[in-house]
């Protein structure tokens, strides 16, 4: 996907987040995130969409402590969201392709700009769909090529890093397959006493294999629906279920 296309839904997502924040309350439980309200989903959101938009328009190229978030509450604090998306949208519009500043996990990615518009896309429509979680309802669709991206940054970014906690004694082989997506919607991932190594390709045999629909399999790593499918070693599969969580 091209940035041009995350910063699209990073637009959205945000318009939608906010909407179904004002529509749910403030005080509203989190079903997703049982230990927030609404409030602290919108201050928390809030205050990485600042904290995004000041490393990529002052140049940042060593990390930097977010913000704190602010005691407003109810209207008010759903438009301090707002004006705060709107923010980073635009500071993302206006930044140059070659723009160089931090980033935290090696995900494939062509530069900081794209780094950081594709990470917000995603941290945008996870907490959106919290928000509407939150509101009641049907949530809004995520479309398959967003989605496969998604679980792509998340084997390939995130689990990359030295902190994942998805590590086994001996080799294990696990398989992730978007069912809905495509030949190429699949990944295997090699465990061991290090950091995950994954490939976006079938190769040699799995223990165990998460499989669904693109949708379903990018919300469940972050603890917000279950897995839709699992065949193969059951230990294996619980495994995931326990340490993948971000």
């Amino acid at each position: 996907m091209e940035t041009a296309e995350f910063l699209q839904i990073l637009d959205r997502e945000g318009g939608l987040l906010a909407t179904a924040a004002a529509a749910a309350g403030t005080e509203a439980k989190v079903p997703t995130c049982p230990e927030w309200q609404v409030r602290d989903l919108v201050r928390h959101t809030g205050t990485v969409h600042r904290w995004a938009a000041a490393l990529v328009a002052e140049g940042h190229t060593t990390p930097r402590p977010p913000g704190e978030p602010p005691a407003r509450d109810g209207a008010e604090l759903v438009a301090w969201y707002r004006d705060g998306h709107r923010l980073l949208v635009e500071t993302l519009a206006a930044a140059p392709v070659d723009l160089e500043c931090w980033t935290f996990h090696p995900a494939p990615s062509p530069s900081s700009l794209a780094f950081w518009t594709r990470r917000q896309a995603h941290e945008t429509t996870v907490h959106r769909y919290d928000a509407e979680a939150a509101r009641g309802g049907t949530p809004s669709p995520i479309a398959p090529e967003f989605a496969v991206d998604g679980i792509d940054e998340l084997l390939r970014g995130f689990h990359a890093r030295p902190r994942s906690r998805m590590r086994t004694e001996e080799p294990r082989t696990l398989r992730v397959r978007a069912v809905d997506a495509g030949p190429d919607a699949v990944w295997t991932v090699r465990l061991g006493d290090g950091p995950p190594v994954t490939v976006r390709a079938e190769q040699g045999p799995a223990e165990a294999e998460l499989s669904g629909p693109a949708d379903q399999l990018y919300l469940a790593p972050w603890n917000r629906t279950a897995v839709p499918h699992m065949t193969g070693d059951p230990s294996l599969a619980a495994l995931w279920r326990e340490r993948s969580r971000i």
